[in-house]
């Protein structure tokens, strides 16, 4: 990153965050020499800790205080390398051999630091903006990373600091400048109680802009967000020379002087000095900040400088322009419109303001984009089902103990006459013990139940993924559906446009008017449908990942991928549900194992031994049964893979077709209809048969592409991939 932004145009003090360089003493064991010796890892740990960090060796006691009482080595001999290697080792047959015999001790580079941000370990690069705005720096700057670097899975860019403030500011301007502008036209409408003033004043804001903007280029400046504050300031201090003349020119009018040409001049001869002198202080308090050059001049200068350009532009423009529009409004052709019609204008015009707004808000809100293994890992995290298949398995683990199900010692004692008339004791002490072989194949069972529950759990998870890998190219699939509507839908309201037109020019009749119409109607509401269905599927990808927030695809083009295809049975190997089904002969076996054994009792021999006997039977045939029916279940899904693959070969034979042959030419086609009609060589009939055909090779091509990856999930589903 740091040389693909380095020789960018306005980017300065270029900085990578330092995250290597700290040298460490790393410890490789030779495992090879370590059983040469019969030395264990863990003894040799215990030994270079207790000689280098310390070993608690007991406990010193000071009255009620108690201390540790740590052991190592002296410090002269802890300071280099050498003394790591130097080491003793005790062997297990007696002798001590050096450390360095036994691993390789090598000083190496290491992480120097590890900074993170929001639980997340982040690196920084960071670079000052000069001479540029930082918007179009980070344009730059964002489309070579795109283009030139590819991120492994999990790592991610983000921009911070002043284009973060840039980002977080623009949304509030969104909504505060055009707040401004409403608070404004309102507060003039209750000045003068007139909708045709207000908006007379009103149009001091553009006269106002246009000098501000213009004072910004001249200064050769870019701008900002103080910039941004700068204008909603100046929009304020315009309107006071409109409202200055306006209440003027109604003043003289109330005393009676009727011609509105001697009444505008007369308030301008009158109002020339106020209305100088308005702008002139305002301009005059702000020239110290756009000549600062001392610290904060850089928020200072922006602002001033658009104050004082729009006050000087507004100042001229509302002497000549605003008498102007006053005579022309005031005069009795244009009373009545006003009257009738200006109220409607006026609050179309707010609720366009107010709705633009919120329209900035929208688009000022970044959509979250979740790439599909960070959905199936979020998804494997934190979906419930898994959950439940977990707890499922540690349920299996803690059962593990209860097979060696000893029963309790009984005891018993008695006092009396027993065998003669002298009285005596009489003490028990009873046990009952099964065969052992019962406990070692109870264990067995448990073991087995454990490793059905394993194959239980890595199919659920294999479920969980399958359904996010369908939902999430399916929401991929309408999104690219979606934009070719929009597209189509672009090429309907031209053609609608055009046949109006041509319909009002007498060009043509009112069926092609009417046709175009309704071909744009039908686009819109198939695109209103896709809307619907893209909210549905995301809803349910926010649902897997068990999340209350929502997110969308980051792959937003449907695109061919290429796999591996293996014979069916390398393929359906790793099928957790096939695991779980051999399993289960594994289980019937161990049953019939466990019965056979449950029929020796001690030194014990039963009388009745046939319901032993049926029992032992019992399981054999259970085995029976779970043999076959993995034999079943291996076959059914050999036969499911070979379909899949026949399948997969079908879709990547008709993308294939589409990418090289439909689709340019569908592009071609849309391309040449649209001209020949707009010059004429073409009617509105075959212009249409045209487009709905192009149109419906690139759907057709979606369709494809979609079946295409819906075959690959399957496939992966079979074949036990889970990401």
């Amino acid at each position: 990153v740091e040389k693909i932004i380095q020789g960018i145009e306005g980017v300065e003090d270029l900085n990578v965050e330092k995250v290597t360089g700290l040298a460490q003493v790393q410890v490789t064991y030779n495992r090879d020499r370590l059983a040469q010796y019969g030395v264990s890892i863990e003894e040799v740990n215990r030994v270079l800790r207790a000689a280098f960090a310390g070993s608690q060796a007991g406990v010193v006691y000071d009255g009620e205080k108690r201390f540790g009482m740590v052991i190592r080595l002296d410090e002269d001999y802890r300071k280099n390398i050498e003394d790591v290697k130097n080491l003793s080792v005790s062997l297990p047959g007696g002798g001590q051999i050096a450390f360095e015999q036994l691993a390789d001790v090598e000083i190496k580079s290491g992480p120097a630091q590890v900074s993170r941000e929001n639980t997340k370990r982040r690196i920084t690069v960071g670079f000052n903006v000069r001479n540029r705005d930082v918007q179009s720096v980070i344009d730059e700057v964002t489309a070579k990373i795109d283009n030139q670097v590819k991120l492994p899975t999990g790592y991610y860019l983000s921009y911070g600091g002043q284009f973060q403030n840039l980002v977080a500011a623009k949304e509030r301007l969104s909504i505060a400048v055009p707040v401004a502008l409403l608070l404004i036209f309102v507060l003039l409408y209750f000045s003068f109680h007139s909708v045709k003033h207000a908006l007379l004043i009103f149009s001091a804001v553009p006269m106002a802009a246009i000098g501000g903007v213009f004072a910004l280029w001249m200064r050769g400046m870019n701008f900002s967000i103080s910039a941004g504050v700068g204008f909603i300031a100046l929009f304020g201090v315009a309107v006071l020379n409109g409202i200055v003349l306006i209440a003027e020119f109604n003043r003289l009018e109330k005393e009676g002087i009727a011609d509105i040409t001697e009444r505008v001049l007369k308030g301008l001869h009158i109002r020339l000095r106020p209305v100088i002198m308005t702008a002139a202080v305002a301009s005059f308090g702000f020239l110290p900040m756009a000549l600062s050059t001392s610290a904060g001049a850089e928020v200072q200068k922006p602002l001033a400088t658009v104050v004082i350009g729009g006050l000087i532009t507004a100042t001229l423009l509302t002497l000549i322009i605003l008498p102007v529009f006053y005579i022309i409004f005031s005069s009795g052709k244009f009373k009545s419109l006003f009257k009738k019609k200006m109220a409607k204008t006026v609050t179309l015009l707010a609720l366009l303001l107010i709705g633009s707004s919120f329209l900035n808000t929208t688009h000022a809100q970044q959509v979250k984009r979740i790439n599909l293994q960070e959905a199936i890992k979020q998804a494997l995290n934190n979906n419930l089902s898994i959950r439940s298949a977990t707890y499922l398995l540690e349920e299996q683990k803690a059962l593990k103990g209860s097979s060696w199900d000893i029963p309790k010692t009984s005891v018993e004692a008695q006092y009396g006459q027993f065998n003669s008339f002298t009285r005596d004791n009489s003490f028990t002490l009873s046990q009952s013990l099964a065969f052992p072989s019962v406990y070692i194949n109870q264990n067995k069972l448990a073991a087995a139940g454990i490793k059905s529950s394993e194959w239980e759990l890595k199919g659920s998870q294999l479920e969980i993924a399958t359904y996010v890998k369908q939902v999430y190219w399916q929401l991929t699939y309408l999104l690219a559906k979606e934009k070719l509507l929009v597209y189509q839908d672009s090429l309907f309201s031209g053609f609608m446009r055009a046949a109006e037109l041509r319909a009002k020019a007498g060009e043509t009749n009112r069926l092609e008017m009417i046709t175009a119409r309704s071909q744009s109607l039908e686009v819109k509401n198939q695109l209103q449908q896709i809307n619907a269905d893209v909210g549905i599927y995301a809803r349910k990808l926010q649902t897997l990942l068990n999340t209350d927030e929502t997110w969308y695809p980051a792959d937003t083009i449907l695109k061919k991928q290429l796999m591996v295809l293996l014979p069916d049975s390398t393929a359906i190997a790793e099928n957790p549900s096939l695991g779980y089904v051999k399993q289960q002969v594994e289980v019937a076996g161990v049953e019939k194992k466990l019965e056979q054994s449950r029929a020796l009792t001690g030194i014990t021999v039963p009388l009745w031994y046939k319901p032993y006997s049926a029992k032992v039977k019992a399981a054999g045939i259970r085995q029976n049964i779970a043999q076959t029916n993995a034999e079943a279940y291996s076959k059914t899904l050999g036969s499911n893979y070979r379909s899949l693959i026949d399948e997969y070969n079908k879709y990547s034979k008709s993308v294939d077709f589409y990418e090289k042959q439909a689709v340019p030419e569908a592009g071609y086609i849309i391309e040449q209809s649209g001209r020949s009609y707009k010059a004429g060589a073409m009617d509105y009939l075959d212009y249409v048969l045209s487009l709905n055909r192009a149109i419906t090779i690139k759907q057709n091509y979606l369709d494809a592409l979609n079946s295409y990856i819906q075959t690959i999930i399957n496939i992966e589903s079979i074949s036990g991939k889970t990401l």
